[in-house]
């Protein structure tokens, strides 16, 4: 009798501490934010660290802004909320390129936990500083033509991101919709940006089969822009405008060519359209910057690499209208054409 209670003595001696460490472990598991499927969620933030993400940014105007927002709500909605979880350190090039470069190596020294490169140029100078941080672009039309990737399916090395290449041929087909006697398609575009000479070439290439002539005007400053859309007048039946950092952060110039010549404007994106453009058919940048917060939040959870990550795009077109924009230009937007719009600003 006295050796079993001093077996169980022991026994219970032993097992105490094992039995303390479980409950303990328990508690802090059931602390681990949960997934939608009521399992641990590998997104949640650490606790004990703020991360910082480094935004670049080429030129402010509203598509790269949008796309910039979209992405910051999108992560705090994710958990990583800016100055509590993270610490987001936002700079714009303004356009420059020695500026994007500058800034570029500037996160490298600061060695922040992520970039997100907003437009080719700021994308392009990150990825030649950037060799070991995490860096996702959006806003970029042809990342593998930039350089920023090996593929869009494997990107390899540390960078990928979304991209807004833009359905050209849907885009120049609303020029017949709106001017079906329209032969002739000006395009103003910059000479240094590699994702607008690709939408010109794609443009080019689908012309013919529409029955149209592209006419190009490059520029290779923003003072240019309203002397090219002048250069075009008479010549020219239609505008479209690609998404040019350079051009769009301009628009208002080819606008008031347009609107005193009486020449529509076909936009390669929906925020030009509210600008002042008539129409286009493409994407929506805010959700594309959701878009690509959502590979962040995969990033920065340590659930997958960059490399790893295949080049998203954005499958949501929506056609998007502005009568006032029609009636300035002296277009009347065919009912059909309104019937199917995803937005009309009035």
């Amino acid at each position: 009798m006295f050796k079993q209670k001093k077996t169980m003595k022991m026994i219970q001696t032993f097992l105490f501490p094992l039995l303390l460490l479980s409950v303990t472990a328990c508690g802090q598991q059931s602390a681990t934010p949960a997934n939608d499927q009521g399992q641990p969620s590998t997104a949640a933030p650490a606790a004990d660290k703020q991360l910082t993400i480094g935004i670049a940014q080429f030129v402010e105007h509203p598509a790269l802004d949008a796309a910039r927002e979209g992405f910051i709500a999108e992560l705090a909605k994710k958990g990583y909320e800016d100055g509590k979880q993270i610490k987001i350190d936002t700079k714009s090039a303004q356009g420059s390129m020695d500026t994007a470069i500058s800034i570029a190596q500037k996160f490298e020294a600061d060695k922040v936990d992520l970039v997100l490169a907003i437009a080719t140029p700021t994308a392009q100078a990150e990825a030649q500083t950037s060799k070991e941080i995490p860096v996702l672009f959006t806003a970029v039309t042809d990342p593998v033509e930039a350089g920023l990737v090996k593929s869009m399916e494997k990107p390899e090395g540390n960078v990928t991101g979304t991209s807004d290449m833009n359905p050209v041929e849907e885009q120049l087909k609303l020029v017949k919709e709106l001017k079906a006697d329209a032969k002739t398609v000006g395009i103003i575009y910059s000479s240094g940006e590699v994702n607008s000479k690709v939408q010109v070439d794609a443009a080019k290439a689908v012309a013919d089969k529409l029955g149209l002539t592209i006419q190009e005007a490059a520029i290779t400053s923003a003072t240019e822009v309203k002397q090219a859309a002048e250069s075009m007048v008479g010549k020219v039946d239609a505008y479209y405008i690609p998404t040019d950092n350079m051009v769009v952060s301009s628009i208002a110039a080819v606008l008031g060519v347009a609107e005193a010549q009486k020449i529509p404007v076909i936009a390669g994106e929906e925020n030009s359209v509210k600008s002042g453009a008539i129409a286009t058919y493409g994407i929506d940048y805010t959700k594309l910057g959701e878009q690509t917060a959502d590979m962040a939040v995969k990033i920065l959870s340590g659930e997958a690499k960059p490399g790893d990550m295949p080049v998203e795009t954005q499958a949501d077109m929506k056609l998007v209208l502005n009568k006032k924009a029609a009636e300035k230009m002296g277009v009347t937007i065919p009912q059909s054409m309104l019937d199917r719009a995803g937005e009309v600003v009035e």
